[in-house]
This record gives C-alpha cells, structure tokens and sequence, in this order.
C-alpha cells in the first residue's frame, strides 16, 4: 500500500509539471530612454520632481541657450548679406535682359534694312558696296546679341543655380541657420511621453553633454508593464496564448492573483549569435536557456503600490488533464504564504 501510494502521487506530481507548468523566474520589465540631450551646455534648471508622473512634452530641464542664441543671429546676418547680393545679381538679370530686347530690335532693325537692300541689288538700284555696308551692320549687330544673350545666360546662370533655383549660398546659409534654429530648441529638453523620472541626480550648474553614453537622467514610460516567466523548456507544448495563468508576488504574501499568457517569445538569448571575429566555443552550447513567455496580469494591483520590476513566480494551466491543476494550485498557495517567512534581521 505505501509503495502504491509513492507511485500513485510521484505519477501526479509528474503529469502536474509537464501540463501545468510552474516558474519562480518571473517578473515585471519595464521599458526606460536614457536621456541625452541633443547639444551640450550649461544646465540653467531642472523642472521636473523625481517619480511624479508627467505628460508628454513637458519640459524636464533647461540647458543655457546663449551661446546657440548668438550662432542663430550670426546665420541670420549672414544670410540678410547674402540676399542682399542676391538681390544685386537679380538686378543684374534684368539688365541683361533689357540689353537683349534692346540689341534684338537693333538686330531686326539692321537685318530689315539689309534684306530690302538686296532685293533691290539685283535690279541695279544700288551698288555692291552699299549692300555689304548694310550686311557688315547686320552682322555687327547679330555679333552683339549673342554677346548680349550670352552675358544673359551667365547672369542667370550666377542667380538661379543652386536648389530648386535658389542661390547656391543662400542656400547654405539658409540650412545652418535652420540647423542653429534647430540646436536652440534642442536647449529646451523635453519628455519623449507620458512617464516619470526616477533617481533625479541632475542639478542645475551641471554640465550635459551630448554624448550617447553620457544620459543625465534615466526616463521610465508610463505604460503597461508586462510580466516575462521563465519556464523550462519540456514544458513548451504545454504554453500557449490564452491559457490561465496564477501569479504570486513575495512582496503580496498570501494573495494570488490571476492572469492570462499572452504569447509564447519565438526566440531564446541563448541561441543568439552576434557577427564578430570570435568563434562559437562548446561553452555556448552549456546554456540551456528557458522559454520566455510573456503574461498578463487581470487583476487589478493597483492599491498594493506595487513596484515596477517586482520579482513573481507563475503557473500556468493547460486544458491537459485539468484535474491535477488543483495540486499545482494548492502548492502555490502554500509557496505564497511562505513568503511570509524570512529571517533578515
């Protein structure tokens, strides 16, 4: 009878693990931005109180605008210049372009003169002479207006080119004005959403720089957290999306809440490879790895003041034989009041 009754519940226990499988490897992530700012200086005031909620766009800290201040005038004086040379070559166009309508109706007046002067040469009304005065003035003048057109093209040329038929310098000018533009409101540093900052360090006086690996304060979204549990991987037929899950915080002792898996991570870290010069060693192959699955919590946890990142442990049932998912249930309820129990001191 006793040995029956070792087989009996070491059977149960074992299709316990395998269709409801349990992990003490849970807990809640969170998603954060490291906050760089875009340009450097002096910060002037932090306008924000550490772990107070804050919508996107507010402003969190000011960096000392002066020095971006003074690049924004000297672009802005820069380019006033260049319009004004700008301008120059625009009058300069229409210079050229009145020399051309003036020298066309020379030409057309001269090629006019010439033209009747030869129809009347072959009746012996003029002498050959005549004619080829009239055909030297014709072509003195056809010679300056293709100098004229040509002065034309060129003052065009000096005016229009660039982008889109802009000056080339202005241009230029016009974009670092807009990038100067662009650094000065980069002074004013904002919240990229709705969350709140925590561990604030910064102070006014100190330095910010615009360096990646240099954040000046850590900025925590304000969103829904989810829980990530680590299962082992003979229990991955029995993990799938929709099925019930049970969560047991050891900052809650003796409450167990309910959730639901929300989907299985199709991928492992341990199986990841990165492209580099160093070749996979047998020591990749000693990580075994658990299978990520990601789990929503329905109850509502709200007056517990929960910290973000709590540690939990999960069991999740499968709609396989359900009947031993009360074993399961009662073990983490015993695993829940134990939390009680800890000996720091």
């Amino acid at each position: 009878a006793a040995l029956g009754g070792v087989i009996l519940i070491g059977a149960l226990v074992l299709l316990m693990n395998y269709n409801h499988p349990y992990s003490n490897m849970a807990r809640e992530y969170y998603v954060t931005t490291p906050i760089v700012p875009a340009v450097g200086g002096i910060v002037t005031s932090v306008e924000i109180e550490p772990n107070k909620v804050v919508e996107k766009g507010t402003v969190l800290f000011r960096i000392d605008p002066k020095p971006y201040a003074s690049v924004v005038r000297q672009k802005q004086a820069l380019l006033a210049g260049t319009r004004d040379g700008v301008r120059e070559l625009e009058q300069a166009v229409a210079a050229a372009r009145a020399r051309v309508v003036e020298v066309t109706a020379n030409r057309d007046r001269t090629q006019g003169v010439f033209q009747r002067y030869e129809s009347i040469f072959d009746r012996g009304a003029i002498s050959a002479n005549e004619l080829e005065t009239r055909r030297q003035a014709y072509l003195a003048d056809e010679a300056v207006l293709e100098r004229a057109e040509a002065d034309l093209e060129r003052a065009q040329v000096a005016f229009e080119s660039g982008i889109d038929g802009e000056n080339p310098e202005v241009a230029r000018l016009q974009a670092e004005l807009e990038k100067a533009r662009y650094d000065l409101e980069r002074t004013v540093v904002r919240a990229p959403t709705s969350g709140y900052v925590t561990q604030l360090i910064l102070r006014p006086g100190m330095m910010a720089a615009a360096l990646p690996l240099r954040p000046v304060m850590t900025f925590v979204h304000e969103e829904k957290v989810p829980m990530i549990a680590a299962f082992r991987q003979n229990s991955a037929l029995r993990l799938k999306a929709g099925y019930e899950a049970e969560i047991v915080y050891p900052s809650i002792p003796g409450r167990v809440f309910h959730g639901e898996v929300v989907s299985v991570l199709p991928s492992m870290a341990e199986g990841q490879l990165l492209a580099s010069g160093n070749l996979i060693g047998t020591e990749t192959f000693q990580r075994i790895g658990r299978v990520p699955v990601v789990i929503d919590v329905t109850d509502d946890l709200t007056e517990y003041n929960l910290p973000t990142g709590s540690r939990a442990q999960v069991a999740v049932y499968s709609d396989h034989w359900h009947h031993v998912a009360i074993m399961r249930k009662i073990l983490l309820r015993m695993s829940s009041w134990q939390n009680y129990l800890y000996l720091d001191h």
